[in-house]
């Protein structure tokens, strides 16, 4: 666990990319919720979009007129070293990562400094462990990536759901279900663009990564995959999602002994009517085959721009439900996350909450690179129950099959 305070660090939390779409939503959440006695600062290269940003933050909370400001770019090593030696804990918003995360990724190794994210990018964080997983154990730095809605409802609802099922000692299958009428932000579009343009360099990635980090002996974990169809217990058309939350989720199940020794997970969009997923599939598809055609997704990205997002009002009739199917020893249980505006308001409320939690919250002792389940676990569950997110366990289903599995 990180000290309480650290005379050594002049701040407990800093938010870089304060003024971008997401960041500013996570400074408004920490204007509202960080303890009155935190150390906080707002980062970014723009000394006077930095100074408008605080300006509007002490309209409300006239104690923050004299927030602190770090000028930092993110190509600028010398200005991130800086800034990580100076804090226990950073924030990152600042994406897509691939193209702009891994110099303060580097930076916190090294300094062991905290780190959190909210990237959705496979590839970059298969990148991040193989560079400074190995760095950050050596200075007890924990880099927690995916800390918004990719992956925090998935990997901390699976968490929640082991709690209900207890320890095993078996197989253990676990189905999420997605509902979510959310929007997303040009930020969060180009993310998804960089990381479909790379197919090739994501699989060497993964498959580096494999290597280097095998599973502990006597562990297996995969993908449940099937094909588009209606389940039951979701009360919806559902298929699978390839996305991060999986390979988050596995990663937990590897390095939490609870899990039991044969562990899968399958993530799935519910829609309740089947045209409604099957234009979503289309649309994926569009994206996934424009994303590897440079003038399209150059195209694409002018559409949205990064910086902008859904308006107060649009993200006010947002929300979203992670239903969660668990079979394990006989037994199955659902249970349910769920909350508001996915993609911005929850997200930023469970970004400021991951890094609230590892400066001032009493964690078990983890390094390197580490997941939300793994790092913070209960406490953060705790947390983000406060701040408004649900967790619950729902009645048990009917008996069905989870279906088949591929192999992770």
């Amino acid at each position: 666990m990180a000290a309480m305070t650290d005379p050594g660090r002049k701040y407990d939390l800093v938010l870089f990319g304060a003024t971008g779409f997401t960041g500013s939503l996570v400074a408004d959440y920490l204007a509202e919720h960080a303890p009155a006695a935190a150390r906080w600062a707002l980062a970014g290269r723009s000394t006077a979009k930095l100074a408008a940003v605080r300006d509007r933050l002490a309209e409300r909370h006239p104690h923050l007129k004299e927030l602190p400001l770090v000028v930092a770019d993110a190509t600028d090593r010398a200005a991130l070293k800086e800034l990580a030696d100076s804090t226990r804990v950073v924030i990152s918003t600042v994406g897509p990562y691939l193209r702009y995360g891994e110099p303060l990724v580097a930076a916190c190794a090294d300094a062991g400094c905290d780190y959190v994210d909210l990237t959705g990018e496979p590839e970059f964080v298969d990148a991040m462990f193989l560079k400074h997983h190995a760095r950050a154990l050596e200075t007890g730095a924990r880099l927690v990536h995916a800390c918004g809605f990719d992956s925090i409802p998935a990997d901390l609802g699976v968490l929640y759901t082991m709690r209900q099922l207890g320890p095993q000692d078996g197989p253990v299958r676990i189905q999420g279900f997605i509902r979510s009428n959310g929007a997303f932000s040009g930020g969060t579009l180009a993310s998804a663009m960089t990381a479909m343009s790379r197919p090739g360099a994501m699989a060497r990635t993964a498959k580096a990564r494999r290597a280097a980090q095998p599973l502990p002996a006597g562990r297996r974990v995969g993908v449940l995959a099937g094909p588009p169809r209606h389940d039951r217990v979701a009360h919806a058309w559902i298929a699978p999602l390839p996305v991060i939350d999986n390979q988050i989720v596995l990663r937990s199940a590897a390095a939490l002994p609870e899990y039991g020794p044969d562990f899968r997970y399958g993530h799935y969009a519910a829609v309740r009517r089947l045209p409604m997923g099957l234009a979503g599939l289309a649309g994926i598809g569009v994206l996934a085959v424009s994303a590897q055609i440079k003038p399209l997704r150059s195209a694409v990205g002018r559409y949205v721009k990064p910086g902008e997002g859904p308006d107060e009002r649009r993200r006010a009739k947002s929300w979203f439900t992670l239903r969660l199917h668990a079979k394990a020893g006989g037994r199955s249980v659902v249970t349910e996350v769920s909350g508001g505006d996915p993609g911005y308001g929850e997200t930023s409320k469970m970004l400021a909450e991951s890094a609230l939690c590892l400066a001032f919250d009493d964690l078990p002792v983890t390094a390197g690179q580490v997941t939300t389940a793994e790092a913070m676990g209960d406490a953060l569950i705790a947390r983000l129950t406060r701040a408004g997110i649900v967790f619950r366990t729902l009645e048990e289903p009917p008996t069905q099959s989870p279906g088949p599995v591929r192999r992770g």
